[in-house]
């Protein structure tokens, strides 16, 4: 069978994969490295590096590569075949993943080479890898008695299901409802594009007038600018208790059972394992030390933060009064009336700001800023075999050398899961043969698309968004690291990943690295004076509401984890406990954000949700090197290339850091720049 998941390629040949080629490939892949492992634990004596790690790194590459390529159209091509597929693989990888990392004689072996004579000549990055396999043996529950060990496979093969179905249930209920009218005054106020993107909706359904879906495009455009307050209340209901017991679709996808069950079982699997409860687990592969560290830094977050959110929606709530008469402001009136009174103030808004951010411009500007920062150039790839017309294909090298490629996924679609994110397709690594594999980025987001013979235009959030995930993607693509183990985003500490990816958000906000990314779409003017100006006025608008915001969702990920009692713990009780500490504005009792939190339930932030913050005080303190030394420091980006995206998970995020920035972080930045403190 000519099965092009069997044979990798450097760029997967999309054009050929079928959905009936990946379960006989996995199945194939399954089977031969269990047999290559049989026989490497039955050779007598040590092992070398070569003899042991080299060789299976080239069997995990191939599975690897396999299965990223599976997920990776599931998340953005998702159909019922291949979500069946998907599903049945899932099964059978936890499995082996857990049979691995409970198998004595690899576990034995990697003890074996580490406390061997060898060991020493090792590279540090080398070194490392054996480190975090023992630790990650460990953490599979390797010393547990054989009825334990079963006990925890049977557990990882149950979350492993569990997590798939809470992300097909938000998917579904996403797409199980939408707001459909024949009256286009429903829509006052909506910008001319999303009235325009709600037609061709309506058009795909074959219905007349317009529909309004909950892709986030089309219900973000609804919350921040439809001037009709009951079409806001709808979306928001609708919204807020997908895949839920509550809402126009209840118990149809309800997440809830699904939630308690995790819960449950990450609980069980983390006191298996000698730990107290899942936090504690989440923690022994992470930068912080101890779960008080991680509620003490959130809550001192937070009380510097809650007046100022205080003092936010006391202006917010004046201004309402001031302009329709409400007295109280409801979640569905927030958006919209923080997008008037930030016009009021600062006379811009993100619509405005639309046509100055055409896609073909912002990625222009994005590229010359990774050039003049790392020294690195981005060409697009003329011909590119993809799973989608929209796809686009970049090629990354420095001085001549290839270093890397990048898809581009950017635009929202049916059958695409929502949101925005960077997923790697092959890792750098050394083959056995001595040739170097060069690392491939899945950059994907959830654009709105071009309309008529306009290019894509793209609010400034989104814009910060494209930056964000191109950070995470030059962390993959600029590692110097020769073993994937610890190259690129592998071996990162979670509670460091966002460290690149939030560090490039800031050029976003720089009048100079502003001027390269923006340019009217029709002339090509920059953006005018008054209204950059402006922009950078309104940076700080609202950011004590956004701080807690993030700070609640945080506190409630760690709290959830860490006091977790079976039978006991009710997830919306916990909920409302953080809220009655940090929100300053209650939701709906029928709100059930929780059902819909994939990063916590069905991606891997379980209670690891406070690394965005924690990372945040990384990457505010690693760009005031650049405050101070210019924005475009050649120095500094060296240095910050060097220090930090080549060196992946090979070296301590602590001890990196403070190589780039010749000391330990201070949170002293992430204040100033979330505007909750003022410069002095």
């Amino acid at each position: 069978m000519n099965n092009p998941l069997l044979a990798p390629s450097q760029l997967p040949p999309f054009s050929q994969i079928q959905v009936e080629h990946i379960e006989p490939a996995v199945d194939a892949l399954l089977a031969q490295n269990r047999r290559l492992i049989a026989e490497l634990t039955e050779q007598k004596g040590a092992h070398n590096w070569q003899s042991l790690v080299q060789v299976l790194e080239d069997a995990g590459d191939r599975l690897s590569y396999a299965w990223s390529i599976t997920t990776h159209l599931n998340s953005v091509m998702n159909s019922d075949a291949l979500r069946q597929v998907y599903n049945s693989c899932q099964q059978k990888l936890s499995a082996y993943w857990t049979e691995m990392g409970q198998h004595k004689g690899l576990f034995e072996a990697y003890e074996r080479l580490a406390s061997s004579d060898t060991y020493a000549q090792l590279e540090p990055a080398q070194q490392k890898v054996l480190e975090h396999a023992l630790r990650d043996f460990r953490l599979s529950g390797i010393a547990l008695p054989a009825e334990q060990q079963q006990r925890y496979a049977e557990i990882q093969q149950r979350l492993s299901a569990l997590t798939s179905k809470f992300s097909e249930n938000v998917l579904d209920a996403t797409q199980g409802w939408y707001y459909h009218t024949e009256t286009v005054e429903d829509l006052k106020g909506l910008p001319e594009d999303a009235i325009e993107a709600a037609a061709t909706a309506a058009q795909q359904r074959e219905l007349s007038g317009w529909v309004i879906t909950l892709d986030f495009p089309a219900y973000y455009a609804v919350m921040t600018y439809a001037d009709q307050a009951a079409l806001r209340e709808k979306l928001y209901r609708a919204y807020s208790t997908r895949a839920s017991d509550q809402g126009p679709n209840a118990g149809r996808w309800d997440n809830g059972p699904v939630m308690d069950e995790i819960l449950a079982l990450r609980h069980e699997l983390a006191q298996l394992l000698g730990f107290s409860h899942y936090a504690d687990y989440s923690l022994a592969t992470k930068m912080a030390d101890t779960g008080q560290q991680v509620i003490g830094f959130l809550q001192d977050l937070a009380e510097k933060s809650r007046p100022v959110a205080l003092q936010d929606l006391a202006e917010l709530t004046a201004f309402a009064t001031e302009q329709d008469g409400l007295e109280q402001l409801m979640p569905w009136d927030i958006s919209y009336y923080a997008e008037k009174l930030k016009q009021s103030r600062y006379q811009v808004s993100q619509q405005q700001l639309r046509p100055y951010f055409p896609l073909p411009k912002v990625l222009n500007g994005l590229f010359a800023i990774v050039e003049r920062l790392f020294g690195v150039q981005v060409e697009e790839q003329a011909s590119v075999d993809a799973w989608h017309a929209d796809v686009r294909l970049f090629r990354l090298s420095r001085d001549g050398d290839t270093l890397a490629y990048c898809y581009l996924d950017p635009f929202a679609r049916s059958n695409k899961r929502g949101g925005a994110w960077m997923a790697d397709c092959r890792d750098r690594r050394r083959l056995a043969n001595g040739e170097l594999q060069l690392p491939v980025a899945y950059l994907v987001c959830n654009f709105t698309p071009p309309l008529g013979d306009k290019p894509a235009l793209l609010t400034h959030d989104e814009v910060t968004t494209l930056f964000h995930e191109f950070g995470h993607g030059l962390h993959h693509m600029l590692s110097r690291v020769d073993y994937p183990e610890v190259s690129g985003i592998n071996g990162v500490a979670w509670d460091a990943v966002e460290l690149p990816s939030q560090f490039m958000e800031n050029w976003c906000w720089e009048p100079e690295g502003l001027a390269l990314m923006s340019g009217h779409y029709e002339t090509g003017e920059p953006l005018p004076q008054a209204l950059l100006d402006n922009m950078l006025a309104a940076k700080h608008f609202q950011a004590g509401m956004m701080m807690v915001r993030q700070l609640e969702f945080s506190l409630f990920d760690f709290q959830l984890h860490q006091q977790y009692q079976p039978g006991q713990t009710n997830v919306q009780q916990v909920l409302d406990r953080v809220r009655d500490q940090v929100a300053v504005i209650r939701p709906p009792e029928e709100n059930r954000f929780q059902h819909s939190f994939s990063h916590i339930f069905a991606g891997g932030y379980a209670a690891g949700y406070y690394s965005y913050k924690w990372a945040e005080v990384l990457s505010a303190d690693a760009f005031s090197r650049f405050e101070e030394e210019g924005i475009f420091s050649a120095e500094a980006g060296a240095d910050f290339r060097r220090h930090i995206l080549e060196k992946g998970g090979s070296e301590e995020p602590m001890n990196l850091f403070v190589a780039f920035r010749g000391r330990e972080p201070s949170v002293e930045a992430l204040l100033r720049h979330n505007g909750i403190v003022r410069a002095a």
